[in-house]
């Protein structure tokens, strides 16, 4: 185990850069959207063999904020093998892509040890399980050691996938000291998935569901010493999908709570995340009722309102309203957001009103990215935000230079 010299592990992962995660390091982001099975642009333009243009969007989550990139290629459709090694070995060429460590995500293992051939630095193989026994089990890891890779074990064993707070940390235990006892592999290799199932269902056997991840990230991380935690967010709001106001609440939500748990990564479409912050006050109350279950018609009144949103486009604000707001303000509703569009605009507004460029940086500019460094800190915002806030600061300073 990698230790740092004031006792705290590291897991150390890499594209052509270092990715030293330690337990303050803050979350990270997985991007999601480079897997064939959960972005229709990405699996169109790898069904039509369009590698290249399958970069862009590889691109585009290094760019909105990702740590790390998740890469799949499970579909029944192609040469998934070869699908894998060609679209890693094109990463490869890209420096702007490649610096950022690689998860290798499939079903099959004969998948993910073509994406270990060749893959760069060291990367995470998502996943393995004791779902086929562990002689099995073990195996997989013995060669993910070898090739120098870190893991993510999902909480599925023999009997099937855990779905109850005893089952995901019975099975996360088992493998756990199976791992670390049996075959010597180091503990901050290993990233527990204890399974993020849909919630809002109308079946009331699910109502637990998100309670139960929250609670097995804490337990994980209070007992498994080293180990580290992640999951699929987006599974949380399946029942919502074609309303993306209601799923980027739920996501946010969820985020911001099983981070507070301990949570320490997570496949999420970087770039795209709400501000936990920012969510509209009614729709986060509805949200977490949800989540934490915290009344019998949770469900409904969530659904509710979905279908109010689905029928007069958002039942939140006006957008534009921020727009009449003192310039101040303005400039730090922008940074916060992340909105390009008006800066210049704005900036040039606050110029006027200022006896010097530098005021503008030094007052309301300054102040904006105060505030994104608050919500940053608390856990309210994360990195690709952070990103996209960073972006609008600069663009800002560049026309006042």
């Amino acid at each position: 185990m990698t230790v740092l010299n004031d006792g705290r592990e590291v897991l150390h992962l890499s594209g052509l850069e270092a990715l030293d995660v330690t337990h303050d390091f803050g979350f990270v982001v997985v991007g999601e959207r480079t897997n064939i099975t959960g972005s229709p642009r990405f699996s169109k333009l790898i069904l039509a063999g369009d590698f290249e243009a399958a970069l862009a969007v590889a691109r585009q989550q290094v760019e909105g904020g990702a740590n790390i990139l998740d890469v799949n290629m499970d579909e029944g459709m192609i040469d998934s093998e070869a699908a894998m090694t060609r679209f890693l070995r094109l990463i490869g060429s890209e420096p702007d892509i490649s610096r950022i460590p690689i998860m290798i995500d499939s079903s099959k293992w004969s998948v993910i040890e073509a994406g270990l051939k060749c893959v760069q630095g060291k990367g995470v193989v998502n996943s393995i399980s004791l779902k086929a026994g562990e002689e099995e089990f073990l195996r997989q890891a013995q060669l993910v050691r070898r090739y120098g890779g870190a893991v993510i074990v999902m909480a599925f064993d023999e009997k099937g996938q855990a779905d109850t707070l005893e089952r995901k940390t019975e099975i996360c235990t088992r493998a756990y000291r199976l791992l670390t006892e049996t075959i010597g592999f180091p503990p901050n290799d290993i990233i527990f998935d204890p399974n993020v199932l849909t919630i809002a269902t109308g079946i009331e056997e699910h109502n637990d569901y998100a309670v139960a991840f929250i609670e097995a990230v804490r337990w994980i991380k209070a007992n498994l010493p080293g180990a580290r935690v992640s999951g699929g967010v987006s599974n949380i709001s399946f029942s919502f999908r074609g309303n993306n106001t209601v799923r980027e609440a739920m996501h946010s939500a969820f985020l911001y709570h099983a981070i507070q748990a301990g949570l320490d990564m997570a496949i999420v479409n970087a770039g795209q995340l709400a501000v936990y912050e920012e969510i509209e006050p009614d729709l986060r109350e509805l949200v977490e009722d949800v989540l934490f279950n915290r009344r019998a018609e949770a469900t409904e009144r969530l659904v509710d309102y979905a279908e109010r949103v689905k029928s007069k486009g958002k039942v939140t604000p006006n957008e534009e309203a921020w727009r009449s707001a003192p310039v101040g303000e303005r400039l730090s509703h922008a940074l916060v957001k992340g909105i390009v569009e008006h800066i210049e605009t704005d900036t040039e507004e606050a110029r006027r009103q200022a006896k010097r460029p530098l005021e503008v940086i030094e007052g309301p500019l300054m102040a904006g990215m105060s505030v994104v460094g608050d919500l940053f800190g608390s856990g309210k915002m994360f990195l690709p935000q952070v990103v996209k806030s960073a972006r609008v600061m600069k663009k800002a300073v560049a026309y006042l230079m």
